[in-house]
């Protein structure tokens, strides 16, 4: 095994000495938090150049030989479903239509029993023309990246003139029975700060479940600035003026996303506040990377390598004792707030969101 554990500092204290892990199956940690949901990154490659994650000329995208396999991938997400209680798959990127063999792999997890529920979040470029086949393989919900809906603004966001691509593969989604379709969008001070109201609208008249984030220091970049970020207050502030917010009766659980009902109701509108309102308490993610890293946190400064374990004829039962030993070591919060906190190495498009 090795793992590489490169420190996170200025975290809340874990309890004091080096508590042994109990015997327990499931990806239990030392703060009581169960890892239900595993985020799996396919491909570190996008098809957008968006401001806020990369810069113009894209980066320098894994060598193939590091990538996991078809085989490999679905392999760990079945030692996480039948051995450590994984519940929830969700795929990611970089952009994982881009990943070659993507519906062969929906195919063959959800083929697992018990089967786990399996989401895709995706930018939509070419989504339309293959959202009846995700649905056929398996993906049960969809979340779909739109910062905008102004076709200038689309370009120079994301460096690229696609938007009509995207709201066609949202559209596509909804006609293949995909229900929830949600929508994240960031909100970018002085750039499309002022979309707000007209995304919620555009969503609640599409049906589409619209999921305000707030930006992230996950940037390659590393350019972020907390006095640039727009907060989850003055989003509601801005979406206050124009519709009555009340907050969603329905038990928000483990979910990122803080949520309220719109006039009240049927429609609704979340968000993810990772920066001012932290959840990392009730926080039930596992991640693998496109490489085999495995990561306890969308901000960990540490990876454990389960793809050297794959590749040297470990058994299930041994990665399945590797990955529990992992999330046990789990911090007990991102740190963003302490002053020693430092961004991780790699950026949102290779760990994957």
């Amino acid at each position: 095994m090795t793992v590489t554990e490169l420190g996170l500092p200025g975290l809340r204290l874990a309890p004091a000495g080096d508590e042994a892990r109990p015997d327990d199956a499931r990806l239990i940690d030392r703060f009581g938090r169960v890892a239900t949901d595993l985020r799996v990154s396919l491909t570190d490659h996008c098809n957008l150049r968006c401001t806020y994650c990369m810069p113009a000329e894209g980066l320098d995208w894994l060598p193939s030989e590091q990538l996991l396999t078809d085989t490999e991938i679905v392999r760990l997400v079945r030692i996480g479903v039948a051995h450590l209680g994984i519940e929830e798959v969700r795929f990611t990127g970089g952009e994982p239509l881009l990943r070659k063999g993507l519906e062969s792999i929906l195919s063959q997890v959800s083929a697992l029993s018990p089967r786990p529920e399996i989401s895709l979040t995706t930018n939509g470029i070419g989504l339309a023309r293959r959202a009846g086949a995700l649905v056929a393989a398996g993906v049960d919900r969809l979340n779909v990246s739109l910062d905008t809906l102004r076709p200038q603004r689309f370009k120079t966001v994301t460096r690229r003139d696609r938007l009509t691509d995207v709201l066609h593969g949202m559209a596509a989604a909804r006609a293949e029975g995909l229900d929830p379709v949600k929508v994240n969008t960031v909100l970018l001070r002085g750039v499309n700060d002022d979309e707000a109201v007209g995304l919620l609208r555009y969503c609640l008249a599409g049906g589409y479940q619209l999921r305000f984030i707030e930006q992230m220091p996950l940037d390659a970049q590393h350019s972020w600035q907390r006095e640039a970020m727009v907060t989850a207050e003055e989003i509601l502030a801005r979406l206050r003026g124009s519709f009555t917010l009340t907050p969603d009766p329905t038990e928000r659980g483990a979910a990122p996303a803080e949520r309220w009902l719109v006039d009240g109701g049927p429609g609704t509108v979340g968000v993810i506040a990772s920066v001012t309102r932290p959840f990392c308490g009730d926080c039930d993610r596992t991640r693998l990377t496109g490489d085999g890293q495995l990561r306890s946190c969308l901000f960990a400064r540490g990876e454990t390598d389960l793809r050297i374990l794959l590749r040297g004829g470990a058994s299930d039962e041994m990665i399945a004792d590797t990955w529990r030993a992992a999330m046990w070591r789990k911090a007990a919060g991102h740190g963003i707030d302490d002053p020693g906190f430092l961004q991780p190495d790699r950026p949102m498009s290779a760990i994957g969101g």
